[in-house]
């Protein structure tokens, strides 16, 4: 087997740490891609997920055993994690490439963004299942002031 250089290896190990992030997220070049549709369902099934987790969150309150304190942690974990990828979503994604300050009801795009992300911000403060309905609300508004339709109006609207 050939033996690569220390030039070759050092390139390749720096290609793939520098394509690792953007696997994680749209990049901030500016290169035209986007896919906005797919932000809304992923926002969507991150409200899922914290929904989920309030539920078992509250069912595994008060239990003892170490098994349900391990589930409980995890839970927790899970539900800051899909909140903070909601706020990442509409930080880096839309408010920095996509909510142009020159658009059409700017104003009401950015008033609709802020409140996904306080919805969010609650749903890590709180266990209570409204925080995630309330999210989910936000993101539907969010949608419609983005898209400027009705959600659920057309077939190819986010899932739910």
């Amino acid at each position: 087997m050939p033996r690569l250089s220390c030039f070759t290896l050092a390139m390749t190990l720096l290609f793939i740490s520098s394509n690792a992030k953007s696997l994680l997220a749209h990049c901030e070049v500016p290169c035209g891609i986007y896919a906005d549709q797919r932000r809304f369902e992923e926002m969507l099934e991150d409200q899922m997920t914290i929904a989920k987790a309030i539920a078992n969150i509250n069912g595994l309150a008060g239990k003892k055993d170490a098994q349900s304190a391990n589930q409980l942690v995890r839970w927790i974990n899970t539900k800051e994690a899909h909140a903070t990828n909601t706020q990442h979503i509409i930080a880096q994604y839309f408010m920095t490439q996509r909510i142009k300050a020159d658009s059409k009801d700017y104003a009401k795009k950015l008033a609709a963004a802020h409140a996904v992300m306080v919805a969010a911000m609650k749903c890590k403060q709180n266990t209570t299942p409204e925080v995630g309905i309330a999210l989910e609300n936000a993101i539907k508004q969010f949608y419609e002031a983005y898209e400027g339709k009705k959600y659920g109006a057309e077939s190819s609207h986010p899932r739910r």
